[in-house]
């Protein structure tokens, strides 16, 4: 095994995906899972709420950090200038997509804490959805070369399947954070959007430094109970 040495709290290694329809459901689900979940991502279905910076807000005033999955994707100039509006935010981590100049330019603006993570591969693409958007190469080929790039770029991290972890652990450098999403504590539904998915044991093992879970926690019938079990198998892994 390869578990993550970095000095991150065992419990911070769970980011929930806060994907609901409100700013008011997601702060009574957030008070339902109290001290289960510390770290919450929050992307693009909240933020079109118009209430996005106010609850962020929210969640700092309780002690949560905060994940702003916007994945900016635009001319470098622009993504700049919007990760620099987020750094005064007290946001801990921001996606990106791009080339070397997008990434350079999110990096050159994120301040001394705010974290820019660049998304490799979505782990809802498997190869055939590879081919059609005209990547002829493999998948893990692909995700290294974009890790190797996002560090020279100045970024913090990178947005993972835990699949490819193994291949990003031997050939970039470690202080490279790796997230990983499309996390199952269960075997995948097949109605589930998610292709290229782990189970939380094999994500740590793997070198992962975080995970994305979604679904199985908010979609459970007690989400704090599920929240805590996958707490659970984080404690275990990492008590090893």
């Amino acid at each position: 095994m390869a578990v993550s040495s970095k000095p991150i709290p065992p419990r911070e290694r769970l980011i929930f995906a806060m994907d609901v329809p409100t700013v008011a459901r997601a702060k009574e689900l957030a008070e339902q899972l109290g001290d289960s979940v510390v770290f919450y991502k929050l992307g693009l279905q909240l933020f079109m709420t118009g209430e996005y910076y106010e609850l962020i807000e929210w969640m700092k005033a309780r002690g949560k950090r905060v994940f702003a999955d916007l994945k900016f994707f635009d001319v470098p100039e622009t993504v700049k200038l919007a990760v620099a509006q987020l750094k005064d935010r007290e946001v801990d981590f921001v996606t990106i997509h791009g080339n070397q100049s997008i990434m350079e330019a999110a990096a050159s603006a994120k301040g001394d804490t705010l974290k820019v993570l660049a998304v490799t591969v979505l782990t809802s693409l498997d190869r055939g959805d590879l081919d059609d958007l005209g990547f002829d190469c493999d998948v893990q080929a692909l995700v290294t070369s974009r890790a190797k790039r996002s560090l020279e770029a100045g970024c913090d991290g990178v947005i993972s399947s835990g699949l490819e972890v193994p291949a990003l652990r031997e050939s970039v450098d470690d202080k490279l954070l790796v997230v990983c999403p499309g996390i199952r504590p269960v075997e995948n539904r097949p109605s589930d959007d998610q292709k290229r998915v782990v189970t939380v044991e094999d994500a740590f093992g793997n070198g992962a430094d975080y995970i994305v879970v979604g679904r199985p926690i908010r979609d459970a019938e007690d989400p704090k109970a599920a929240a805590e079990a996958i707490q659970a198998s984080i404690a275990k892994v990492f008590a090893r």
